[in-house]
């Protein structure tokens, strides 16, 4: 592959130097999410995104997070990368395992189809059904909890005592503040929170709620062009409104 191509792919187009896509630890990384899967998704500058989170939370103390696994693309890239058995960590991985609990859509989701959108992909197969299908997949790799049902009723059994790195993936805007609530305080300073789905269209509930938890700690959250949003902890928060 050339670095002069365009990157045209998972709605970003760049004419931007992309060659982290021929680096051997993301394309063996990567290679682990599409086998997770069973199909490639063409993800890799969102891949390349949350790796990079993952690497930079790995050396700061304390467990990953991931809301919303799915079939555990994102996860398996993370752990393949960073070796997880060698890290003395707990990964948390905390689905429904039956798409999105249309019970905890709030008004802004249901106007913008999230209830269509959900359907289609139980429909389609997007959304797998099977647990154990996926705990295989992570048979490898110690530091495992599985976490099985909706949040925020599943939240306390996140047991951390200090967290480095939570991936928020939850498709609908309720869970997703509630979990980035419940998890804050033991979020490390220099601890990532990356939101999946923050600028993407068809999203823009997970957005605003986000956005308000976000100013609700003094910080603002980075959006990036690959449709994820970036929120890194500091070390000390000043709690006013952010304009």
């Amino acid at each position: 592959m050339s670095m002069d191509d365009i990157y045209d792919q998972d709605g970003l187009r760049s004419v931007h130097n992309h060659e982290f896509m021929v680096d051997a630890d993301f394309q063996r990384a990567y290679a682990r999410g599409v086998t997770a899967v069973g199909t490639d998704y063409r993800w890799h500058w969102r891949v390349h995104t949350g790796l990079w989170a993952a690497t930079l939370a790995s050396h700061l103390p304390g467990d990953f997070v991931e809301c919303g696994v799915n079939k555990g693309f994102m996860s398996s890239a993370i752990m393949e990368l960073l070796d997880w058995n060698s890290q003395g960590r707990v990964f948390y991985l905390l689905d429904t395992f039956q798409g999105v609990d249309e019970r905890y859509l709030s008004p802004a989701d249901r106007d913008v189809g999230v209830i269509d959108r959900n359907r289609r992909d139980i429909d389609s197969g997007f959304y797998t059904f099977d647990v154990e299908s996926v705990k295989r997949n992570f048979a490898q790799w110690h530091g495992v909890k599985w976490i099985v049902g909706s949040i925020p009723e599943t939240l306390p059994q996140v047991d951390a005592s200090e967290i480095a790195f939570v991936h928020l993936d939850l498709n609908c805007s309720l869970p997703e503040v509630a979990a980035a609530e419940y998890l804050w305080d033991r979020v490390v300073s220099g601890g990532v929170i990356l939101m999946d789905d923050y600028g993407y269209i068809g999203y823009r509930s997970q957005k605003l709620g986000m956005d308000q938890f976000a100013r609700s700690k003094g910080l603002q959250i980075l959006s990036l062009p690959t449709g994820q949003g970036l929120l890194i902890k500091p070390a000390a928060v000043t709690r006013r409104s952010v304009e």
